[in-house]
């Protein structure tokens, strides 16, 4: 069912609203995406209830309330007071550099500290942070509900500068730079052979997997400086979300298996988005027939709870993440959406929020789309020069043992004398052979070797072959690769000959044969150059 089905998403739910979605689509539109939202919440609903039921049996319906702080309602006015206006000034000020941004609200807070003394800010420090910590998230909310002014400059609508190149890297097989204000992702494309595939062993699937993509967040994007220990959760959590939203558009029978790398180079939100475009923006520059163009971008909510009013943002800020109450992520093509994640921060979502979301995020997805467009309207033609060429051939299934040799001999073997990489499996009762190679000469010449293997020799039919050995009774030829058969030498002329010798013929000569016949029994070639040569009177 899941293999037909054109959505597969993750819902959690409160009995009245939606708290978390996560999923991957076949390019559906935003109305269908809400109706299985509405379809899944209803199913949460029963096991809501019966948890509610399970509740009133055991007398429990009161929840806990519990508090472990020590607060100061003193401290935390005074801080308003003296904060908040100055705050409110920066907020609705529009800068749109993150860090003097961040030094402006650092400024007000530290003016604030100087009137105390260091025995007080021992003490009072940390409260000081937190009170002057939710003054700024105050003033930011304020100045978006009330005025429609984010901390930017921008409208609630109103997307990012876009810039974008293709081609940024001479190395890779494909390569893009795409910034969206404060963020950019610089991401590779890498084309392999089937060698390369990426080997699925999990405890309930197994496979292979021909598209990988590989998101990178080093600490210096944001700013930092701090030793990078590995891959954490959110390269996991972001590289998923980006590898969804662009696998379905990679052709099913696309030779090549496909690596994507983004690295973000700074980020200001909206990193995993970044990546998908700049995914899209690579796969194009590498030549890789993707179906479609993929774009994403982050959506996120500002809603005090009590109040009706609320804003849905476009293209959300760090900051607006941080301190607003939702990130709702969407990808997409023009024509639906290829994956989502969202998690609030709020008691939950109605699903007129809902839909002014995913609404209001399909305008700024085709506005991004436009964007890539501008930098590259189509995928490349041809692969970029130095990208490895792949050639697929079909060969019989029972075939494939006389491909790979004893040991696998004949396929190293041919691989060694032409340079190509060359792997076979079989698929659906047939050999499927791939053959890769750094030029168009590589590849014919292991097609060329491979097609004499899998080829039946047939009786009549004529072959140039190379003496591989010489015998006191003739020599031996291999006519067609890995088939050597027996050139008597009653065969070599039409005269009688004493030697092989006095025909000139050495190891290594290639000369032309007919194939005369095959033994039934012990299926050796009989072979013969004479009746390829004139007859003497």
């Amino acid at each position: 069912q899941l293999g037909k089905a054109d959505i597969d998403v993750m819902v959690a739910a409160t009995y009245e609203n939606i708290m978390m979605v996560e999923g991957e689509m076949s390019e559906v539109s935003e109305a269908d995406l809400l109706e299985a939202m509405k379809v899944a919440h209803e199913a949460i609903k029963v096991h809501c209830k019966v948890q509610m039921e399970l509740t009133e049996e055991v007398g429990k319906t009161v929840k806990r309330a519990y508090c472990h702080e020590t607060n100061d309602e003193e401290l935390r006015k005074a801080v308003r007071d003296a904060c908040y206006d100055k705050v409110y000034a920066i907020a609705r000020a529009g800068n749109a550099n993150k860090h003097e941004r961040h030094e402006a609200f650092g400024a007000v807070r530290e003016e604030f500290k100087t009137h105390f003394s260091e025995d007080e800010l021992a003490e009072k420090s940390t409260l000081i942070n937190q009170y002057y910590h939710a003054v700024e998230k105050e003033a930011m909310r304020r100045s978006i509900l009330d005025e429609g002014i984010r901390l930017d400059g921008r409208k609630t609508t109103e997307i990012r500068p876009i810039w974008s190149e293709v081609g940024y890297l001479p190395g890779p097989h494909g390569s893009a730079i795409f910034t969206r204000g404060e963020t950019q992702s610089l991401t590779s494309v890498t084309l392999g052979t089937k060698l390369d595939e990426k080997i699925v062993d999990e405890v309930l699937i197994h496979g292979k997997e021909r598209f990988l993509l590989h998101y990178n967040f080093p600490p210096f994007s944001t700013g930092e400086a701090k030793a990078q220990r590995g891959v954490g959760r959110r390269e996991i959590g972001h590289g998923n979300l980006a590898h969804r939203a662009l696998k379905k558009m990679i052709p099913s029978d696309y030779p090549y298996v496909v690596r994507v790398v983004s690295d973000i180079l700074e980020s200001n939100g909206s990193s995993s988005m970044a990546t998908v475009c700049a995914g899209t923006l690579a796969l194009m520059d590498a030549g890789v027939k993707i179906k479609k163009p993929v774009s994403g971008i982050a959506m996120g909510l500002i809603k005090n709870p009590g109040e009706d009013k609320y804003a849905v943002l476009s293209d959300i800020l760090g900051d607006e993440d941080h301190l607003g109450d939702m990130d709702f992520k969407v990808t997409g093509t023009e024509d639906g959406i290829t994956a989502t994640q969202m998690d609030i921060k709020v008691d939950g979502l109605s699903f007129d929020i809902l839909e002014r979301a995913l609404n209001q995020a399909k305008e700024g997805r085709l506005h991004i789309l436009g964007k890539i467009r501008e930098t590259i309207q189509e995928p490349h033609a041809d692969l970029k020069d130095h990208a490895p060429r792949i050639e697929t051939m079909i060969i019989p299934k029972e075939l494939i043992g006389a491909v790979i040799g004893p040991g696998g001999k004949i396929i190293q073997g041919m691989q060694e004398e032409t340079g190509a990489t060359i792997s076979i499996e079989e698929v659906g009762g047939i050999g499927r052979i791939e053959i890769a190679g750094t030029s168009k000469q590589i590849i014919e010449n292991a097609t060329r070797i491979i097609k004499g293997i899998v080829a039946i020799p047939g009786v009549g039919e004529v072959y140039k072959g190379k003496v591989r050995s010489v015998m006191p009774y003739g020599v031996f030829v291999e006519f067609l690769p890995g088939k050597d058969g027996l050139l008597h030498i009653s065969e070599l002329e039409w005269r009688r000959l004493e030697t092989v010798e006095e025909t000139g013929i050495k190891e290594g000569d290639e000369i032309e044969v007919k194939l005369m016949d095959i033994d039934p029994k012990t299926g050796k070639f009989k072979l013969s150059r004479k009746v390829l040569l004139p007859r003497p009177d």
